[in-house]
């Protein structure tokens, strides 16, 4: 479990510093990707190549980021983390929200694994 929350970790620093490579470091190749919003799947992606496209896409919406991880829950090959989420806009986007301006979300984040490999991830919030 430790070896898991390390491995859950790095990808969140990752993340947060706009490391693309670092946040792949630990998907297997045929990683499933799914973000639910308000109940339902507003994204999904399958291989680590598609994960890499988005994410590389997305580093352009944020001026600045922030996971911070609030909790860790293990089940056999699941584990859970719950995140406080911040991030500044660096663009305008179509539901009115505009540059600059600041989100706070709280959310949460499953992480499926096998050989020590992020096979599933799921952002929920």
């Amino acid at each position: 479990m430790q070896e898991r929350e390390q491995i859950i970790q790095a990808y969140v620093e990752a993340y947060n510093r706009f490391d693309v490579e670092g946040m792949l470091a630990h998907l297997d190749e045929n990683v499933q990707f799914e973000n639910i919003a308000n109940g339902e799947v507003n994204l999904h992606l399958e291989g680590k190549e598609a994960i890499r496209q988005q994410a590389e896409q997305s580093k352009g919406y944020f001026s600045e980021r922030c996971q911070t991880i609030t909790s860790f829950k293990h089940e056999n090959d699941l584990c859970e983390i719950e995140v406080d989420y911040e991030a500044v806009l660096a663009m305008d986007l179509p539901m009115g929200l505009k540059k600059d301006d600041r989100i706070q979300l709280e959310g949460r984040s499953i992480f499926q694994f096998k050989n020590d490999k992020i096979i599933a991830l799921t952002d929920i919030s």
